[in-house]
């Protein structure tokens, strides 16, 4: 696969998978993540493996700096070929009651998981454009289809929006889809279900699902790569449900 990756929240977790994975495909990796030292970290396991890599540190819901992230991918690397927004605010820094006392950090989950998805896709537009199209993949996630608190509203958003820069760019021949992952081994994941305050939640989620197993990031990779190959270059403005049937309640 000779294509540049830019992954957002690249640095660790799911976005660092992301990054092994197509590097292991041929990729070339643009890892912008807030933390910069992480970000380095990825891109030293890559090149180190012989891959090309860079680390652009960057906050996603800055304009100008998502702006400088797209011109340093297209200096080092030529161009943008695929993006994936999966920079978020996770699970309990989004679990807030509808107050005055919130509003603040309500806007700073929607800036995130929302406005800087939006950010970084219109920041890359012109550098996929003059690849001849590309794709672009949002980071969901099964909380979207239940609950009402700012995480999972900023994932419902997410999709509306997948839907929308999808019909915006097909002229383009950019590709715009969506991953929406269920309960999987990412740190975050297991770090939440290994609260004690939680016991057992890990044994119920499982049980509530149709295929009875704990999903793996590399799951999560394999849908993406799936989405930003050939193989899929019939399907756009679509949010795949990655989640081992749990979330078939919702149809």
């Amino acid at each position: 696969m000779d294509k540049v990756v830019v992954i957002t929240g690249g640095g660790a977790g799911i976005g660092r998978t992301y990054g092994h994975r197509f590097a292991a495909e041929g990729a070339t990796i643009v890892v912008a993540d807030l933390d910069a030292a992480a970000g380095q970290r990825v891109v030293a396991e890559l090149e180190h493996k012989g891959s090309r890599a860079l680390s652009y540190p960057m906050d996603v819901t800055d304009a100008g700096a998502a702006e400088r992230m797209a011109a340093a991918a297209v200096d080092a690397f030529g161009g943008v070929d695929i993006l994936i927004n999966n920079a978020a605010i996770h699970l309990d820094h989004a679990q807030l009651p509808f107050t005055k006392d919130a509003l603040p950090q309500w806007r700073a989950v929607l800036d995130v998981n929302v406005m800087g998805a939006l950010t970084c896709s219109v920041a890359c537009r012109e550098a996929l454009t003059a690849r001849g199209g590309g794709c672009i993949i949002n980071q969901s996630s099964m909380a979207a289809y239940s609950g009402g608190n700012a995480y999972s509203v900023s994932k419902l958003a997410l999709n509306a929006l997948t839907v929308g820069l999808a019909g915006e760019l097909a002229p383009h021949g950019i590709r715009v889809n969506g991953i929406a992952p269920g309960l999987v081994d990412s740190e975050a994941a297991v770090e939440w279900m290994n609260d004690p305050v939680r016991e057992g939640i890990k044994d119920a989620l499982i049980g509530g699902q149709l295929v009875k197993r704990l999903g793996t990031m590399e799951d999560l990779a394999n849908t993406v790569l799936f989405l930003c190959s050939e193989e899929a270059s019939f399907v756009t403005g679509q949010t795949i449900l990655v989640d081992g049937g749990y979330t078939k309640k919702a149809f």
